[in-house]
């Protein structure tokens, strides 16, 4: 155990006091482990035989009570047992697995781990983690690994994050000073695997973190090829944590984990915490931003999450709120990786308590002191309702969602009636139309009534997809791009490109996928579908990088321009050679 570092203390735990938790409505949360007997739940961290160093570290984070989730699940993780488990958003999953994995490694770190690598074998050195998290965003990566470094404090282990929209090299050196643990987005994590990086193994606990989105987000192929092609550790143990629990993910669950896994239901699958007061009022388009102002004026300031659906809505509304000075921010997709850490400082720090955000920021985000979500615009399905509304009442504090319903909403009536119900909440008058006597969910957890399909040992192949407004019978999925404006109906551009791994359409400047961080593959993209990202840029013979078309020489490797290659028209040349008319003149010097 290493000597007690007060300053690194004071950052990693803070002195802020953890109130509010309403451990009462815990008792009322049904549990249900499936699928064998499972080990005894524990009272209290008392009883879940950890470490020396873990008791420490759990007493320094105020952690007291553990939570329905943290109760099965530790004792569960501790007896070897492949798990799944379904609780719902804020129910203290990080820790649930965190806690009872880097206990069991702590005294055997030295037995178990690489040795650091010497100061001149860093450029060759592999990280070789011990704890492999895999998470959608980046931001569950950073949070994840911000709780990691606290629970892993005074022990040897080290933890790191790689996710994409971040410096590449940074991550690298990071990742050469050694790496125990690792926070780790599927794309990133399969360009590092691939670099020679990152081995596979010795890691001894694969978790899998909000696997539905993962799924929602097209990583399902890049999952299994990192899991079943590239060398893991066979003998790993398999955790797997869900909000929602989908056809897809109970296929990911029979082919992921072992035949013996339990599976822990923690509440109603695809439910919210009771501790959210829910409120839906009827507000038409034209009237949002008016009934906002009014709703922020005359509540108390309050940490507040407002979700939209675009990232133009987020930008537009951002201004809206800062031109009535309204301390806001806001953090989408299109947001650099510095813009959106930027963001969240702010908002965590209070001096933007407005935070306005996409989908982007729905899941995964862990925020201390969020009291109020505003759904400005309704999601599309009652899944992203739930993983959004759980962003505020996190591990038993209370806390309110706002809801902005009108005629685009009525898909989600229905459901959105049953929810309301379910959780006590009041129903408004436009709603009461779909209260009806059976106001049950039909969760449809047994794996015998639906024939759900497997696809363990299939090759890792990128997924197809016929691009809407594309000419018919067009398929990107070899990915090369729009080619003369084909797909200038649909808002592409010449030389746009679509990544083989999720198949989202990217710009032609970009070097990986906007939204899995998937490298872009040689000679994609580029004005005309050429490689660069304008008319006249070049693609090195050498080492394949696509160059500026005014550089005389490759910027990575120096290798000369082509003859002919480069130019702004091409061929060279900087502009178009121009017909002389009379009159024009020819310079003497």
């Amino acid at each position: 155990m290493a000597p007690r570092d007060e300053a690194l203390e004071q950052e990693l735990f803070g002195s802020e006091r953890q109130d509010g938790i309403d451990f009462s409505k815990y008792a009322k949360i049904p549990v249900k482990v499936e699928r064998g007997a499972a080990p005894p739940p524990i009272r209290s961290f008392d009883e879940a035989d950890l470490h020396p160093v873990m008791k420490e570290n759990v007493r320094l984070a105020r952690y007291t009570n553990p939570t329905p989730v943290q109760t099965y699940s530790i004792p569960i993780v501790t007896s070897g047992k492949d798990l799944m488990a379904c609780a719902q958003t804020g129910s203290g999953k990080t820790a649930a697995f965190l806690i009872p994995t880097l206990s069991a490694l702590f005294g055997r770190a030295k037995e178990l781990q690489k040795p650091r690598p010497a100061p001149y074998e860093t450029r060759r050195y592999q990280a070789e983690p011990l704890i492999l998290i895999i998470c959608p965003t980046r931001e569950l990566c950073s949070q994840i690994f911000d709780e990691c470094r606290k629970f892993t404090y005074r022990s040897s282990l080290r933890p790191c994050a790689v996710y994409g929209g971040a410096d590449t090299l940074g991550q690298i050196r990071q990742l050469e000073r050694g790496c125990d643990i690792l926070a780790a987005a599927p794309g990133r994590l399969m360009d590092f695997i691939e670099r020679g990086k990152i081995n596979l193994q010795r890691v001894k606990y694969l978790i899998l973190d909000e696997a539905d989105r993962m799924l929602d987000m097209g990583f399902e192929s890049i999952i299994r090829a990192i899991v079943q092609k590239k060398g893991m550790n066979p003998e790993h143990q398999t955790l797997l944590y869900s909000a929602t629990f989908p056809r897809a993910i109970r296929a990911l669950a029979r082919d992921f984990l072992r035949p013996d896994y339990l599976f822990l239901k923690v509440g109603r699958v695809g439910g919210t915490s009771t501790t959210i007061t829910q409120k839906v009022m009827y507000v038409p388009e034209e009237s949002k931003r008016e009934t906002l102002r009014s709703l922020l004026d005359n509540l108390p300031p309050s940490r507040t999450v407002i979700f939209v659906e675009t990232k133009r809505s987020a930008d537009s509304l951002d201004q809206y709120l800062y031109e009535r000075n309204f301390p806001s921010t806001s953090i989408h997709g299109d947001r650099t990786q510095m813009e959106r850490e930027d963001a969240l400082l702010a908002f965590k720090a209070g001096k933007c308590p407005l935070l306005v955000a996409t989908a982007v920021a729905a899941r995964g985000l862990d925020i201390h002191g969020v009291m109020h979500v505003v759904n400005y615009d309704m999601p599309n399905d009652m899944d992203e309702y739930i993983h959004r509304i759980g962003r505020t009442a996190r591990v038993g504090r209370s806390g309110l969602a706002t809801s902005f319903y009108n005629e685009r909403s009525e898909h989600l009536a229905p459901e959105l009636t049953k929810l309301l119900k379910e959780c006590q909440q009041e129903i408004p008058d436009f709603l009461q139309q779909y209260v009806t006597d059976d106001m049950t969910f039909d969760e449809d957890l047994d794996d015998t009534q639906v024939e759900v399909p497997s696809y363990a040992g299939q090759e890792y192949v990128p997924m197809e997809r016929n691009v809407p407004g594309a000419p018919q019978g067009f398929n990107n999925a070899e990915g090369t791009g729009a080619a003369d404006g084909a797909w200038a109906d649909d808002g592409g551009q010449s030389g746009d490109w679509t990544c083989s791994s999720c198949s989202a359409s990217n710009f032609a400047r970009r070097s990986e996928c906007f939204k899995c961080h998937t490298p872009k593959e040689g000679g994609e993209g580029g004005f005309g579908g050429n490689g660069g990202a304008r008319a006249g840029d070049w693609n090195c013979p050498s080492c394949e990088v696509s160059n500026y078309a005014r550089r005389t020489e490759c910027f990575k490797c120096g290798a000369r321009r082509p003859e002919g290659a480069g130019g702004r028209f091409g061929g060279g040349e900087r502009r178009p050679p121009r017909a002389r008319r009379d009159g024009d003149w020819d310079c003497s010097g």
